[in-house]
């Protein structure tokens, strides 16, 4: 099937490693543009060359660093996208942190910390987007769309940090708003809200080589499909939001868990 996605400009937020990469993958075999970001410099040179490797053509990808918290650098890295790769057709939020601690003591330092990492610098990142996508001709931005990373953390309380669950419900409702806000456009807002996804380096191969007797059990017993999700599963999700034929889907959360939240 042709997702249509050929010679469009596709920006990904921390494109580096996991679910961020795995997207610019499957987005850059689509044969889109691939603007990679993130905070560190050389880990998007070692993906961009990854993807170059693979057979992507250079020309089709930048990577750029930079902070997503500020918008200043968010704005410049935008800017650098288009000024390379052409107008933004997909625009994805990729952040996903919590340093606070479980349970309901968290400092205020703490709480900000998490608050500005993933609600925040998903908004920001959204709204730059946005002002530069509407400034174009209709027919430019035409299927022009933004997709935030969210959390099933933000749809249940699975027992993840306060802040972390608070910030991807606001990521869930932020989405919502933001169609309603921008429909009349013709630009689509839409989330991801991924469960347990394995990939290496991540939380879950680092819980699964610990005690892989008892996440094992844990994942069997908890999800509907009895098994960890694949980066892969998350990219798929992405490519059909950002093409045509999600063309009439905007403010949906879709849920990407194996069966996990009910």
């Amino acid at each position: 099937m042709d997702l249509e996605l050929r010679g469009k400009t596709v920006f990904v937020a921390g494109a580096s490693r996991g679910i961020g990469f795995g997207m610019a993958q499957a987005f850059a075999r689509e044969g889109a543009k691939v603007a990679l970001t993130g905070r560190g410099e050389a880990a998007l040179n070692e993906a961009r060359e990854a993807l170059i490797a693979e057979g992507v053509p250079a020309s089709n990808l930048i990577s750029i660093a930079g902070d997503m918290t500020r918008a200043v650098e968010l704005a410049a890295a935008l800017d650098a996208t288009e000024a390379k790769l052409g107008p933004l057709h997909t625009v994805i939020a990729n952040v996903g942190m919590s340093k606070a601690p479980l349970g309901f003591d968290i400092s205020d330092e703490l709480w900000d910390a998490d608050i500005l990492q993933n609600l925040s610098g998903s908004y920001f990142l959204a709204r730059e987007a946005l002002r530069r996508i509407l400034k174009h001709p209709a027919e430019m931005r035409a299927g022009a769309n933004i997709i935030f990373i969210s959390s099933i953390a933000g749809v249940d309380a699975l027992g993840t940090s306060v802040t972390y669950a608070a910030s991807k419900a606001a990521v869930n409702h932020t989405t919502r708003a933001l169609s309603k806000a921008v429909g009349k456009e013709g630009v689509r807002v839409n989330a991801i809200a991924p469960g347990n996804i394995l990939f290496e380096g991540g939380v879950w191969d680092k819980n699964t080589k610990e005690r892989p007797d008892d996440w094992g059990r844990w994942v069997r017993r908890e999800v509907a499909l009895r098994r960890f999700g694949k980066v892969e599963e998350i990219a798929d999700a992405a490519l059909f939001l950002a093409s045509p034929r999600a063309s009439f889907i905007t403010g949906a959360v879709l849920v990407v868990d194996g069966g996990q939240v009910k």
